[in-house]
């Protein structure tokens, strides 16, 4: 751990309330001091008892010191929250998705290079010990040869017209939609695996619920329910994902199958998995080491993963071994999104190569 711990500005009272700012509290790398909001820093600032709060984070890194910001604005504002922390030589914890096109993403990418802070991007989900074990079984060659990734995402949450107030998330234009909030998660979690980018790609997003209802009435959704990619890794390895929130049933399967067995973890949740290896001879359930904090989950089922992000995010800053996501390998995803259609930039679905 560092000497003193490291100060942290926070954009964002969505998600940054519920898994940053417990995550951040808690963990002994960091002293949250700040918050940033358009519309509710004073409040959760006054609420939660953190020192300064700030309408933007252009205006939070220029008024006051930090070590670090960690960005969980909404997706429209990420260019601009994670341009004013680099501006500002500040490391920087970027939520997904990274951008709103390739060219933003390339945009930060290259701050980020000027820069020369630790740059890192939020996807929890790789620390989460199923996970993590398919990475080390493909890693050490116990699934022979990889051939097929498989990763599928069914949720309710979007599957009626009533189940989410109108917002930025319906709004493609915004940056709203399922690609950018789980499929970037997906992609994510099949490059990491492989260990390599992706080399060509193809999908779709869909949009099945269109007519919504709020309290305020019907509104239209513009932003993708469903979405789909065919990745192809070379040397013989495709991975199929798939995020679909208009489904009956809540259900997550990762599966990695190879020349010599597959390795797949399921469950109703990402954070409720069973793992099991299978072969011609025997299907065997492998026991995970339990997840360092997890007590924290009762606070949110995020949290004891993001905690473990900041293990990592702390241990690049002082110049450790970790395994940090990086903005590069953020760039690669966003590469993905925008070839099926999740881009201000291309309405349309397409295929890259």
């Amino acid at each position: 751990m560092p000497e003193r711990p490291l100060r942290v500005g926070l954009s964002g009272t969505g998600f940054g309330v519920r898994a940053h700012l417990p995550a951040l509290r808690a963990h002994p790398a960091f002293e949250l001091v700040a918050v940033a909001s358009p519309s509710s820093a004073l409040r959760v600032a006054s609420e939660r008892g953190i020192p300064h709060a700030f309408a933007s984070c252009i205006e939070m890194v220029a008024a006051i010191d930090l070590d670090a910001v960690v960005v969980a604005s909404p997706p429209f504002a990420h260019r601009d929250d994670v341009g004013a922390a680099l501006s500002r030589r500040l490391h920087v914890l970027c939520e997904k998705p990274f951008a709103l096109s390739v060219a933003e993403a390339e945009e930060l990418v290259r701050a980020a290079d000027d820069a020369g802070t630790v740059c890192g991007l939020v996807h929890e989900f790789r620390f989460i010990p199923q996970r993590a074990a398919i990475k080390e079984l493909v890693a050490n060659g116990h699934l022979g040869e990889i051939r097929e990734i498989e990763i599928t995402h069914l949720s309710r949450f979007l599957a009626t017209d009533r189940q989410r107030p109108r917002g930025w998330w319906f709004d493609r234009r915004r940056g709203g939609g399922i690609a950018g909030a789980l499929l970037s998660h997906l992609i994510d979690a099949a490059t990491w695996t492989v260990g390599r980018a992706p080399r060509a790609y193809c999908g779709r997003v869909r949009t099945a619920v269109v007519e919504r209802t709020d309290s305020s009435g019907r509104f239209r959704s513009e932003a993708d329910d469903g979405a789909f990619a065919l990745v192809d890794y070379g040397g013989g390895t495709i991975a199929r994902l798939t995020a679909d929130g208009t489904c009956a049933v809540e259900s997550f399967t990762f599966a990695v199958h190879g020349s010599a067995r597959t390795a797949v973890a399921s469950g109703t949740t990402p954070f409720d998995l069973r793992l099991f290896t299978v072969d011609d001879d025997e299907t065997a359930e492998l026991e995970c080491t339990p997840p360092p904090y997890r007590r924290f989950a009762a606070v949110d089922p995020h949290v004891p993963y993001v905690m473990e992000l900041y293990d990592h995010f702390a241990a690049a800053i002082a110049g450790r071994p970790h395994a940090l996501p990086t903005f590069r390998e953020a760039l690669e995803t966003q590469r993905v999104l925008e070839a099926i259609g999740y881009s201000t930039d291309n309405t349309s679905s397409a295929t890259s190569s």
